[in-house]
């Protein structure tokens, strides 16, 4: 909880570090747009203010996200942020339409700027400005694992470049007596609304659920076969209620010689480890038995490995226990989503483990790779 909190206070700081520096570059800009009649510049002000805007909503956003669970929401408010996030991409969107739409009235209705040295010299300030700006915020968003701050900061190193794009264009009019002024804010305009609607796309992927980290899934099975007691760890499911925020289940691999204290002992051990190390709360873990007392059983798991891996688009087996009294086989089988009809896959190994086993009840349970990538 205190790493949070502290995770929290860097976002809200550098929040309001963004508010500041967007609400000083706003009122210059307008004040320079309008005495030189440039539309570039007074859309430039307005996207400022939507950046200043931005980072009210991340700061909402953190505060409403770092509540404590309760009986409504047990899991907690992280995925506030993943809204939050949202809606700072929908500003952008509007901010990009409004600025396309007076561009296209400032084509059809042209007026001729007036541009100042004392303008431009601010303008190219404001450029530099929001480069540092951008930079620090999208370092401190990657760092801290703030969707928010990385939109923000993206935001704010596109508007670099715009206000770069206006001293340019001031540079030919003053040159050359051609005033491309909006059809510059058009262009802007557009980059802008292209930028708004991968911010809203990258978030949506995010609220819709993506597949867990490879590098912390393989980092938490690592910790879990550690024990000596476990052979592996598969059908590992993360579910994030937020940045950093995952709870989990996972099956475990283990000899069929275990007593239930031992199993018991084993389970607490291994969900305290992935806490303190990975900070993932794993909330079930299941468990598979394997055959260690027979050879003949552990032959047939040899043998039913290579049928199985020998199949097109099949990922893993794991799970195996055969039980020569009961006269049942059972295993898991990972399916690649690559393949055409995984039930077909299915099938196909079914027909080829059967006939090896025409007298065994086959109980293979197909699964889904929810979190590692296979090799």
């Amino acid at each position: 909880m205190k790493e949070q909190t502290g995770r929290d206070k860097i976002i809200i700081r550098t929040s309001i570090i963004g508010i500041l520096a967007n609400l000083f570059l706003a009122v210059f800009k307008a004040v320079i747009g309008f005495s030189a009649a440039s539309i570039a510049i007074v859309m430039d002000a307005v996207n400022n203010l939507s950046d200043a805007a931005s980072s009210v909503i991340t700061i909402v956003g953190t505060k409403l996200a770092g509540r404590e669970a309760d009986k409504k929401h047990p899991f907690g408010y992280g995925r506030i942020e993943y809204l939050s996030a949202m809606v700072i991409s929908l500003i952008v969107l509007y901010a990009g339409i409004t600025a396309f739409v007076e561009s296209v009235k400032k084509i059809i209705h042209p007026d001729m700027p007036d541009y100042s040295t004392s303008s431009l010299v601010i303008i190219a300030v404001a450029v530099a400005v929001k480069i540092i700006l951008g930079r620090y915020v999208k370092n401190v968003g990657e760092k801290v694992n703030s969707d928010s701050l990385i939109n923000s900061g993206e935001d704010a190193t596109l508007d670099s470049v715009i206000s770069a794009s206006t001293l340019v264009a001031a540079g030919i009019y003053l040159i050359f007596h051609i005033s491309l002024e909006a059809w510059l804010g058009a262009v802007i305009a557009i980059v802008i609304i292209k930028s708004g609607f991968e911010m809203i796309g990258e978030t949506l992927s995010k609220i819709l659920g993506e597949r867990a980290d490879a590098e912390l899934a393989r980092d938490i099975k690592e910790t879990i076969t550690g024990y000596t007691e476990i052979s592996g760890a598969y059908d590992l499911v993360l579910h994030n209620y937020g940045p950093d925020s995952y709870n989990g289940s996972v099956h475990i691999e283990v000899p069929d010689t275990l007593s239930a204290d031992d199993l018991d002992k084993l389970i607490r051990k291994v969900t305290i480890d992935v806490h303190k190390k990975h900070d993932v709360i794993l909330t079930a873990i299941g468990v598979y038995s394997i055959n260690t007392k027979d050879p003949e059983a552990m032959a047939a798991r040899e043998k039913v490995t290579e049928l199985v891996m020998e199949t097109a688009h099949v990922l893993q087996m794991h799970g195996f226990y055969i039980d020569k009294k009961e006269k049942t086989l059972r295993f898991d089988v990972v399916i690649s989503f690559d393949a055409e009809d995984r039930g077909r896959v299915y099938m196909e190994v079914l027909k080829k483990v059967q006939k090896e086993y025409p007298d065994y009840e086959l109980q293979v349970a197909i699964d889904t790779d929810f979190s590692e990538i296979y090799d």
